[in-house]
């Protein structure tokens, strides 16, 4: 018997041994990026939008604090009119509390601020904990991969008419797109006789103070930002008609709560805006069957690989938006 022999492979088995190889390289692969996927995949829309709604009331009383206080204001460049931005004190709180408070929960989620500046301390971790009285308690949960998701937060909407004591314009907002498109938004109102939480999930639910919208206007009413309300009532009338009725308001928020309510029929802008002022109003029309478009009809895009920016203006309703946007179509290319 000779033991010291050796072995020798024919072409045959050669191949059985590399195909054999090669299936096991395969799987391995396979099997590493499905354990990617599934660290992705852990985002649970539910608790995304419990977090939402307590960081937007989180900041919300950062923004109090500070109105009680001393408010330091400073401004962070101008806008294309001239006009300065301002920001305080209380917008930088309130990012600091919102924004820590989001990516911390959610670290596989990009999530973007109109304040960037910020020096934050650490902020205590969010709670997930829903409450009776906004409706969250029956939600069910959804799980979605966290690369798809984008939030978009404004830590204080209208902070021009916050340092003139126009509180009721102020707000704070949270918004989350799913591929792009607005799915869950909310607008917290921190003033007022109590401070009011709104919000909306597609075709999921709303908030229960939410009703069914009923036009309460019996012409055309625009709700215009107070910065250009005048430049922009000379483009409503060129666009709809002499009888137009145009309201000057400050923050994307009040007046996307305007138009929910029936008090306008149309919330217009003509000059860029970023995505954090509109991106939560978006998402809320579009669970309650309205709808927010550029001037020209087309729609707003909110992915993480997107740009901060819509230079093509803002056109929201939640009626008859086709007959508004071929009324405003023809002179949106002025912009």
């Amino acid at each position: 018997m000779n033991l010291g022999g050796t072995i020798r492979l024919n072409s045959l088995g050669l191949c059985i041994v590399l195909g054999l190889f090669m299936l096991f390289l395969l799987y391995m692969t396979k099997f590493a990026t499905k354990s990617e996927e599934e660290k992705l995949a852990d985002v649970n829309l539910r608790k995304v939008l419990i977090a939402a709604v307590e960081a937007a009331e989180r900041g919300g009383k950062e923004i109090v604090k500070v109105q009680k206080g001393i408010i330091v204001e400073k401004t962070k460049g101008k806008t294309k009119e001239g006009a300065n931005i301002p920001v305080t004190n209380a917008d930088l709180s309130s990012h600091c509390v919102m924004y820590n408070g989001l990516q911390d929960t959610f670290p596989t989620v990009s999530v973007f601020s109109e304040e960037t500046q910020a020096d934050c301390e650490k902020s205590p971790p969010l709670e997930l904990v829903p409450t009776v009285d906004k409706g969250m308690d029956d939600l069910v949960d959804q799980f979605v991969s966290g690369e798809d998701l984008a939030i978009w937060i404004d830590p204080l909407d209208a902070t021009y008419e916050f340092t003139e004591n126009l509180l009721q314009y102020v707000s704070t907002m949270v918004c989350v797109a799913y591929k792009g498109k607005p799915i869950i938004g909310v607008i917290h109102k921190p003033f007022g006789k109590e401070p009011k939480t709104t919000w909306a999930w597609v075709n999921v639910g709303s908030s229960p103070h939410i009703t069914s919208y009923r036009e309460t206007k019996k012409k055309p009413t625009v709700i215009v930002s107070r910065s250009h309300a005048g430049h922009v009532k000379e483009f409503a009338k060129e666009a709809i008609g002499a009888d137009v009725e145009v309201i000057s308001a400050g923050g994307a928020g009040y007046k996307v709560l305007e138009l929910l309510s029936g008090n306008v029929t149309v919330y217009m802008h003509s000059t860029k805006i970023f995505k954090w002022d509109i991106c939560a109003g978006n998402a809320i029309l579009s669970a309650m069957n309205g709808k927010m478009t550029t001037l020209a009809g087309e729609p707003i895009y909110y992915s993480r690989t997107s740009e901060p920016s819509n230079s093509r203006g803002v056109l929201a309703t939640m009626d008859k938006h086709k007959w508004y946007a071929e009324k405003f179509k023809s002179i949106s290319d002025q912009l």
